[in-house]
């Protein structure tokens, strides 16, 4: 008896949350390092933390794994970033 065929589509997820989460990478890296959150919106990632956290629930609710680690590795990254803006930008 042969094995069944592998879940393509579980792996194809994984390389899109893979591919979509490691784009936060230097982002995170630069902001990290150099403490400069001039050229980052405060509006923009505000939007995009809140989106991820709605794809993250979105994820749980229909049970689909790729998009929930790729949703909670993603949100850590941006988060990150959100905090290092509200941190760091010089209150006027």
């Amino acid at each position: 008896m042969s094995a069944p065929p592998p879940d393509w589509t579980a792996w194809v997820g994984y390389a899109a949350a893979t591919l979509t989460t490691g784009a936060f990478l230097p982002q995170v890296l630069h902001t990290w390092r150099t403490r400069d959150v001039s050229g980052i919106s405060l509006g923009m990632y505000t939007v995009l933390v809140a989106g991820i956290v709605t794809w993250l629930v979105y994820g749980l609710l229909i049970g689909d794994r790729p998009l929930v680690v790729a949703n909670v590795v993603t949100l850590a990254l941006a988060g990150s970033v959100l905090a290092m803006k509200l941190r760091h930008t010089e209150r006027r």
